[in-house]
């Protein structure tokens, strides 16, 4: 696809239009910047800075993948308590890619903070010193191919000129394209609410089709906002809202070695300082970053490769969270259960199938199955009004949900997923072209 801001004015783009998407708007001490480094056959934004003016905190969540992406391994070594700017390219992973990929993020660090350094110069009252460990990393596409240094240097100069202080809609639905491999749409979302007696804004994006699994964060993602929170505090609120959100997602059971989620705070909303996790203040932020964290979670699954359908699995009354967590990413990422729920065929026994092989505690003489409002197992047995041609007429609808109820604890747990298509196969049998 050749991806663009006119794509959203063409009908065979599936919710394609400006107008499907949030209202974005601007963030104080956040500035955008998209260009076109010639990564893809096709011209296309492929290379996305977002630039703190007087820096920002932030927090990160990686993938737990044995093998790291290069930009991983250089996000892991800064230790700077404010990071001025995170640059994203797409096309290449830098994964693979040993000394020489790791060694072209310092030199592209080092032309990058030169180039901000010399804007802070002309642009700020009093200018502030970047270093090139101010500067993380994002890549995302193929694995093992040479990275492409030299294009992205030699676009750095005019990224930095493009940089728009101030941002709105059509801004950030360019980052979001920007962002993006074999997505068929960007992904945005956005909150308000406050802190104190202060308005806070928190937008967010996201990358993410294939390859994707819980392992820690199981796409890109990247969320900010204007309020005064410190890198410690924004650390836990990454972590407390991870395992429901982003670590609650699947398309094919596949963990990149890219993966990570950020969140960053320009502390522009002026809020007082909050000090602990558990200050009451705080409690309408945490519930909005899950919220804009589900919302780009959601999008990310019902974006998978391929998908024509949008499956909520539910598992609910389990002895433990684990048990449930494990039952529903069987089901999940079950190839037999996704391709049914493409084909529209109510064969539930596949879904039997990947709650048995879960290894999660479960006793049939209680097990009970939904599809949506549809009763079909009742206490092990199948439901006396069961009616497949029923189940068969929910199954056309784009939207599925899946629970299961175990009846032998209080624990529970909701995965996202989605439909296993033809069209999978032929996205990722072509893929690097």
């Amino acid at each position: 696809m050749d991806f663009g801001i006119n794509n959203f004015f063409d009908k065979k783009y599936k919710d394609s239009k400006i107008g499907h998407f949030q209202d974005l708007e601007h963030i104080d001490g956040l500035s955008i910047s998209t260009v076109s480094c010639g990564l893809y056959d096709k011209k296309r934004d492929d290379l996305v800075l977002f630039y703190f003016r007087e820096s920002a905190n932030y927090a990160n969540v990686y993938t737990q993948s044995k093998i790291v992406s290069e930009n991983i391994k250089w996000n892991k070594k800064i230790k700077e308590k404010r990071i001025f700017g995170i640059l994203i390219n797409t096309r290449n992973a830098n994964a693979m890619t040993g000394k020489d990929g790791y060694n072209s993020l310092k030199k592209i660090s080092l032309n990058l903070s030169k180039l901000l350094n010399s804007k802070q110069i002309i642009d700020e009252d009093k200018p502030i010193e970047i270093k090139p460990s101010q500067i993380l990393f994002a890549c995302t596409g193929t694995i093992g191919e040479k990275f492409p240094e030299n294009k992205i240097l030699d676009n750095t100069k005019n990224l930095v000129e493009k940089i728009k202080y101030n941002q709105n809609k059509l801004i950030w639905i360019k980052a979001a394209l920007g962002i993006m491999t074999t997505d068929t749409k960007p992904k945005l979302s956005m909150a308000e609410c406050k802190i104190g007696g202060s308005d806070v804004k928190i937008y967010g994006i996201a990358k993410g089709s294939g390859m994707i699994f819980p392992n820690m964060a199981t796409t890109l993602g990247f969320i900010f906002t204007d309020a005064n929170i410190s890198s410690s505090i924004l650390k836990q609120i990454l972590n407390l809202n991870i395992k429901t959100t982003f670590n609650a997602i699947t398309c094919d059971g596949d963990t990149s070695t890219n993966d990570m989620v950020s969140i960053f705070a320009t502390g522009k909303a002026n809020n007082k300082e909050v000090k602990s996790l558990k200050d009451p203040k705080l409690k309408q932020f945490i519930k909005s970053v899950h919220q804009v964290m589900l919302n780009l979670a959601k999008r990310v699954a019902s974006d998978g490769e391929g998908a024509t359908k949008f499956v909520t699995v539910n598992c609910i009354n389990s002895k433990t969270e684990r048990d449930a967590k494990n039952i529903c990413f069987s089901i999940a990422n079950s190839p037999l259960v996704k391709t049914a729920i493409f084909g529209q065929d109510p064969n539930w026994g596949r879904i039997a199938m990947a709650i048995g092989k879960s290894g999660a505690s479960v006793k049939l003489e209680k097990l009970s199955l939904h599809m949506g409002s549809i009763s079909i197992l009742n206490k092990g047995i199948l439901d006396k009004n069961y009616n497949e041609d029923i189940c068969s007429e929910y199954m056309k609808n784009e939207n599925i949900e899946i629970t299961v109820d175990l009846s032998i604890g209080s624990k529970n747990f909701t995965a996202y997923t989605m439909d296993l298509s033809k069209e999978y196969i032929e996205i990722n049998s072509d893929y690097r072209s």
